[in-house]
């Protein structure tokens, strides 16, 4: 509350009587901000399933508002939804109010609300939200699931090298030497990497990040050197695909959704466009908007922007033949769940034994550097 004035008016609004308040300095405001939970996809799903169970009840929108607030186990998401209480109580529309918190509720979620508000029929934009969160979430989940072993196997790598040579093989090196033969060449390529790994650990480290940072920092600065990484980054063997039927399911689920809720096909179109983040494919579907403003079948927009495959075009097809465009568009999102969570597999299935086989290769010349030396220097010893 901004006094206490402001504080007894929302809690006389609430049906409660202020008993005591005490003002809060502004290092006790941010060490509290530090501490409330971040709104998460399950925060929001969970939300929306109970505006919209409540709201098909014919719960009045101010109850069920208090309702859902009441029963947050997220500080911070309790907050937001006091404030957009009393905005509604104010004379606000619900998307207007949820418009002032960006930071949790996106502009695709206000387009939803905001349609709903305007035919009268928010229990839809509430399951279409609950239907598009959960697809969302589902494929963040498919995501980590996809990137989180790699990441491991690659860690264990990074550890083994720094360790082994770092300090296992210069320990050997030494005795390797004074064995007074001639080292094979996959010893004397071991040794080499080690002591250069030990002259200049820190470029070996340090470079990756900085180039990392760099190229982020260089997207940020000039759309022209973005938008050439995220053209290459669709080229790339393995990312690539992956990237790039991730990016086309989501901006087909947003635009069923947009479209089902009641927006017109231009709002929808423009409206799911937010959710591609590749400039490239940015490119491809900023044309599907031009085509269609020009006049062309929504079928024809897509099959000319040449990111959509043959399949998914004809489905479009036949939904604009028959005038039944919104099962369609739902057997599209269907379509490309199912394409994403074969890809992911199917990466899942490539990358796991490839970085299990280069762990294994390190490991295998690490030994046989080590040790081939030394069993060889056995067959000039006499007994």
């Amino acid at each position: 509350a901004a006094n206490e004035a402001d504080l007894y008016n929302q809690l006389q609004g609430a049906g409660l009587e202020l008993v005591d308040c005490t003002k809060l300095d502004t290092a006790r405001k941010l060490d509290i901000s530090l501490f409330l939970k971040s709104v998460k996809i399950r925060d929001l799903i969970q939300f929306f399933i109970h505006m919209e169970q409540m709201q098909n009840a014919g719960v009045p929108l101010l109850d069920s508002l208090a309702d859902v607030r009441d029963s947050s186990d997220n500080d911070k998401l309790r907050d937001i939804l006091t404030e957009i209480y009393r905005d509604v109580s104010d004379g606000s529309s619900l998307s207007e109010a949820m418009a002032k918190h960006t930071s949790v509720f996106k502009p695709l979620h206000i387009s939803l609300i905001k349609a709903g508000e305007d035919t009268g029929d928010l229990v839809s934009s509430f399951r279409q939200l609950i239907k598009y969160l959960r697809w969302v979430d589902d494929m963040q989940s498919r995501v980590r699931k996809a990137t989180r072993y790699p990441m491991i196997v690659v860690v264990v790598v990074i550890l083994t090298i720094v360790v082994m040579m770092g300090y296992v093989v210069p320990q050997i090196v030494g005795f390797i030497k004074n064995l007074n033969q001639e080292l094979p060449f996959y010893t004397v390529a071991l040794i080499a990497t080690s002591e250069f790994f030990r002259g200049y650990w820190w470029a070996v480290l340090g470079v990756p990040v900085i180039v990392f940072a760099g190229i982020k920092i260089l997207r940020q600065l000039s759309d022209d050197f973005a938008y050439r990484i995220d053209a290459l980054t669709l080229r790339m063997p393995i990312i690539g695909p992956i990237t790039r039927k991730i990016s086309v399911a989501r901006y087909c689920q947003t635009f069923g959704a947009l479209f089902a809720s009641g927006i017109d096909v231009i709002g929808a179109l423009k409206s799911a466009r937010q959710t591609v983040t590749n400039r490239a494919l940015l490119e491809a579907v900023e044309m599907v908007e031009k085509y269609v403003q020009s006049g062309s079948p929504i079928s024809e927009a897509f099959n000319n922007s040449g990111e959509f495959p043959s399949l998914v075009v004809r489905m479009l097809k036949i939904g604009e033949e028959s005038g039944n465009l919104t099962p369609i568009l739902e057997q599209v999102s269907d379509f490309y769940t199912k394409d994403v969570d074969e890809a992911v597999q199917g990466m899942i299935a490539m990358i796991e034994p490839g970085l299990t086989g280069l762990l294994g290769g390190m490991i295998l010349w690490i030994a046989a550097g080590v040790f081939g030396p030394i069993y060889s220097s056995f067959e000039h010893i006499n007994f």
